[in-house]
Formats: C-alpha cells, sequence, structure tokens
C-alpha cells in the first residue's frame, strides 16, 4: 500500500512525464508544418520599427546596434528606435556615434522601467510591425526577413523567434543554453497548440494594430512580454513562432544574477496567473486554458513540494541522529562500503524519475535539431541535469512565497 505521501509523488512524476510524451506527439504531428529555411525574398517586406530600450547597457547596446544595421532588410523599409530610459552609465555616448544613421533616432527620458521605453517608442511608431530588443541581444542578419515571411498569413499578430545564449562560457550559462535550447522545442510545440504565452523582449515582432487595438504595455509585475502575450491570447490574436530566426541574449554569468532575474520572471508568471485567472480552464480560450497554463503551474507546485518534501527527510534524517547520539552515544563504524546491485533500486518512482530524465535529454536534442541542426548530446546537457533541479527550487519557491505575501520584484 502506497502511503499519502507516495501517491502525490506518483502523480507529479507521472503527470510530468505525460505531459513530455504529450509534448513529442504534438511536435511529430505539426512537424510537417515546419518548412526548410528558406531566405528567398517575403511575398511583401512590410515597414518595420524595432525599439531598443536602454538602461546602463553601455558594454553591449553598440552590439546590439550594430546587429540590427547588419540585417538582410531593405534600409527603407526599416527604423530603429534607441530609447535611453535614464541610464547612469555612458550608455547614451555609447549610442549617439550612430547619430548620423538615416535609420536610427536616439530618444532619451526619464527613468520608468523598461515598459515605459517601450510605450514611448510605440507611441511615436508609424510602421505596419513594431518589434523589441533586448539591449544586451544580437540578431541574426536574416532573423527579422524569417519572421516577416510568417506575417504573409494575415491571422498572425505577433511571431516570436529563437533565443539562444550568447558566447556561453561558465557552468551556469552552459546550463542556461540546455534550457534555453529546450525552450525552443517547447515554444515550437506551443505554437502547433496556438498556446504561446510569453512574446519575449529579444526580438518579438508584432503587427502595431495589436496596440492599436489592445493598449500598450503594463508594468504587469515587471514581466510585461509575459502580460501582453496573455492579453493577447484572450482577445484571440495569434501569436507563431519562427524557430529559423535566431537572437543571442547575454546570459547571467553568476549564481546570485542568475537567481535574480530568474526571481523575477517566476513571481511575474505567477502574478499575472492570477490576473489573468479567468483563462484557465476556459474551453473558449483552447489548448492554452485546459492544458498549458494548467501544466505550467502544476509544474511550479510540483517543484514546491518536493522541495518541502526533501526539506521534511532532511530535518527527520537529523532529528533520527539527535535522537540516537542521546540514547547511545556517538559510535562511529569502520566498515567499507562494498558495491552491490541488490541496493540498487528499481523501485517505480526510480523508473519514472529516469524515463523522465531520457525524455528530458529527448526534448533538448529536438530544440538542437530545431536550432542547430546538430542535435547531438553535449556538456551544457550535463550542467542542466545536474545544475538545474538544485537551483530552480529557489528561485520558484521564493516566487511563490514572494507572491502570497504580495512582495514586490524589481529590475535592480
Amino acid at each position: 500500500m502506497f502511503g499519502f505521501e507516495e501517491i502525490i509523488t506518483h502523480i507529479l512524476l507521472f503527470t510530468s512525464l505525460y505531459t513530455e510524451v504529450f509534448l513529442l506527439v504534438t511536435f511529430f504531428e505539426g512537424k510537417k508544418h515546419i518548412l526548410k529555411i528558406d531566405d528567398s525574398d517575403p511575398a511583401r517586406y512590410l515597414t518595420t520599427t524595432i525599439i531598443v530600450p536602454c538602461f546602463n547597457e553601455e558594454k553591449t547596446v553598440a552590439g546590439t546596434i550594430m546587429s540590427l544595421l547588419s540585417l538582410n532588410y531593405p534600409k527603407d523599409k526599416l527604423s530603429i528606435f534607441i530609447i535611453d530610459d535614464g541610464s547612469t552609465d555612458g550608455t547614451l555616448s555609447a549610442v549617439r556615434q550612430f547619430n548620423d544613421n538615416p535609420s536610427i533616432k536616439i530618444f532619451s527620458k526619464e527613468n520608468g522601467g523598461k515598459y515605459t521605453a517601450l510605450n514611448f517608442g510605440i507611441a511615436r511608431a508609424s510602421s505596419e510591425l513594431i518589434g523589441c530588443l533586448d539591449a544586451d541581444s544580437f540578431v541574426d542578419a536574416n532573423a527579422l526577413k524569417r519572421i516577416v515571411r510568417r506575417f504573409e498569413n494575415p491571422k498572425t499578430m505577433a511571431v516570436v523567434p529563437t533565443i539562444k545564449i550568447h558566447e556561453p562560457k561558465s557552468a551556469i550559462q552552459l546550463m542556461q543554453k540546455a534550457e534555453y535550447t529546450l525552450s525552443v522545442f517547447i515554444r515550437k510545440t506551443f505554437s502547433f497548440l496556438g498556446s504561446v504565452y510569453i512574446t519575449p523582449g529579444p526580438f518579438s515582432i508584432f503587427r502595431k494594430s495589436v496596440f492599436d487595438t489592445l493598449g500598450p504595455y503594463k508594468h504587469a509585475h515587471n514581466t510585461e512580454d509575459l502580460e501582453i502575450a496573455l492579453r493577447m491570447q484572450s482577445n484571440g490574436l495569434a501569436i507563431d513562432n519562427a524557430h529559423d530566426a535566431y537572437v543571442h541574449t547575454v546570459a547571467p554569468r553568476t549564481v546570485y544574477t542568475l537567481l535574480k532575474q530568474r526571481f523575477r520572471w517566476s513571481q511575474g508568471f505567477f502574478e499575472n496567473a492570477l490576473d489573468y485567472r479567468f483563462l484557465f480552464f476556459n474551453r473558449s480560450y483552447g489548448n492554452l486554458s485546459s492544458f498549458v497554463l494548467p501544466i505550467a503551474i502544476i509544474s511550479l507546485l510540483s517543484v514546491i513540494y518536493f522541495v518541502i518534501q526533501t526539506l521534511f527527510h532532511i530535518f527527520s534524517i537529523i532529528s533520527n541522529k539527535i535522537t540516537e547520539v542521546s540514547a547511545v552515544g556517538l559510535t562511529i563504524t569502520t566498515n567499507t562500503l562494498t558495491p552491490n546491485w541488490f541496493f540498487i533500486s528499481t523501485g517505480s518512482m526510480t523508473i519514472l524519475g529516469i524515463m523522465l530524465v531520457c525524455f528530458t535529454i529527448t526534448l533538448i536534442l529536438i530544440g538542437k535539431w530545431l536550432s542547430e541542426k546538430r542535435p547531438t548530446f553535449s556538456r551544457d546537457m550535463i550542467y542542466f541535469i545536474v545544475f538545474y533541479g538544485l537551483l530552480s527550487p529557489i528561485w520558484i519557491t521564493k516566487a511563490a512565497y514572494n507572491t502570497l505575501l504580495s512582495r514586490k520584484t524589481s529590475w535592480r
């Protein structure tokens, strides 16, 4: 007989495994719609404005602008708005070297946060498409052309790219490389389900009519890219994914900066989920409502459950050891351990856990095939398997705790 704890653990492990299998099946059903990389001209080049919000990005913003100027796109169809959001370093000086470029307009405003910088640019744009590029990201030369091709479908209101880690070096960055590769697969599969619910800052492109109809970005708990996607979904506006449009972003290099970033992301998801709770289990919103959002919440809550379970077991072991020492004293054994296959666990939870890891590796390899065309096992995947399960519970648990206590996050 299973106890309550074992039952919950089995349910959560099975749900995770079911989710991965479902996504895998969905991907292979939609795979026939994945086009081969085609860099021929779109049916029509749409006028496009790319907004680059900047706050203290003097080290990377010039590279970001240079990547935009190198886009394989007609210069008379492309406008680049650089919005300095009250930087206190040399960001404004770094961007002024592009003052004479006719494609670039430079603006400076008081600091108000990223969403205010984006709205500042949107209010001054008159193009058919509007996009954003974070000032620590760099686009592939053909990224915009490949995205614009997706807008040949008149129902497509926004397109999100494939995001890669720029020159990962540390173990933490390599871990994120594998994570972002996994997200390539997930985002593509969600697009098959009509359920993309994040339009990330690095180079998501919208029809201008989206903002004309729904209004500008909101503060949205410092996750405006999540909120605008949920707002679009709640209004039936389709979001597509261009898996062959590559954007490279600088990843946090240390555990501390990674945790700060993910605290904000995770808490933003919890709080936006509360704001858009009417989307959950409402059939009129399709797969997003009936599967994607509920599974996302269950996944996050599962992490918190396993954290509490682990801490409880650690406390029990320590408590039992203290009781043992107080009763019989401290004993030191000199017996050496010898390997014995008899002691290898073959319980159902072990089997489910191994299967879960194997399917996760498979999904990452498919993400590599989509983004790199080289689905090979690599060192970044080892770092992901080893470190992600140790670090993600920290930021998820804290984010849930802060949400319960209504504590606010900050960019800095």
